[in-house]
């Protein structure tokens, strides 16, 4: 695939898509939602607000530093922080699948709907990519970021359109597309985190105790990593 040939088309199709319209798009700090992120403000400019929620699941000092490397890019990114409303929602919570719902539904129905709501933003662009939609399909894990693809109409149950420019891809270009698009190497390289984030490496109840072991676990992981092939 000629990967400058798709950035530039992706940029046009969003573009012409929003229009004069306001978009939205919640970055993780993972590189599929840096990837739409860098690439939807490269087509949208200042007609794409993007959030980051603070679910309290994310890796140590994360939501801060994402942000701060963002700002350095020249692109604005706002913190919510949504920590109470996340951990209230997977209380008593111990099935991995019924966690991956519990985090969906408080992500798009509560949080980060009311965010679109007061913002007036029409569209959502998703990080979603070929393999997130291979996996939900298949019946192989449920991915939070598949919603037409079970049958939910986003227009429907959250009021908005959702915008996949990734869809076509699977992570390896995804990794190119941000290297063309001049994100950090540590951001295009970062290895892959589970989208219900730290609660799929916590054995039973999610609790405040349990993600600060598992947040410093995966912070030794992570750094003893760190380089390697």
């Amino acid at each position: 695939m000629d990967y400058t040939k798709f950035i530039e088309e992706q940029s046009a199709a969003l573009q012409r898509t929003v229009g004069d319209q306001l978009a939205i798009n919640a970055l993780s700090g993972g590189v599929d939602s840096s990837v739409v992120t860098a690439l939807g403000h490269k087509a949208l400019g200042s007609r794409l607000k993007t959030v980051l929620v603070d679910n309290a699941l994310m890796r140590q000092d994360e939501p801060q530093r994402v942000a701060s490397e963002f700002g350095k890019m020249g692109i604005p990114v706002e913190v919510v922080d949504a920590r109470e409303e996340f951990l209230a929602a997977l209380e008593g919570v111990t099935d991995p699948e019924q966690k991956r719902h519990a985090i969906t539904d408080t992500f798009y129905k509560t949080v980060f709907g009311k965010i679109v709501r007061d913002s007036g933003a029409k569209f959502l662009l998703h990080g979603t990519i070929l393999t997130d939609i291979e996996e939900t399909v298949a019946g192989i894990k449920r991915q939070h970021n598949i919603l037409s693809q079970l049958g939910i109409d986003p227009n429907e149950a959250y009021g908005y359109s959702v915008l996949e420019p990734l869809a076509e891809l699977r992570k390896d270009g995804v990794r190119e597309v941000a290297r063309l698009l001049g994100l950090p190497a540590d951001m295009t390289k970062r290895i892959p985190f589970p989208g219900p984030a730290l609660a799929a490496r916590v054995i039973g109840e999610v609790t405040v105790e349990k993600l600060d072991l598992v947040r410093a676990a995966t912070q030794i992981v992570e750094e003893e990593l760190a380089g390697c092939d």
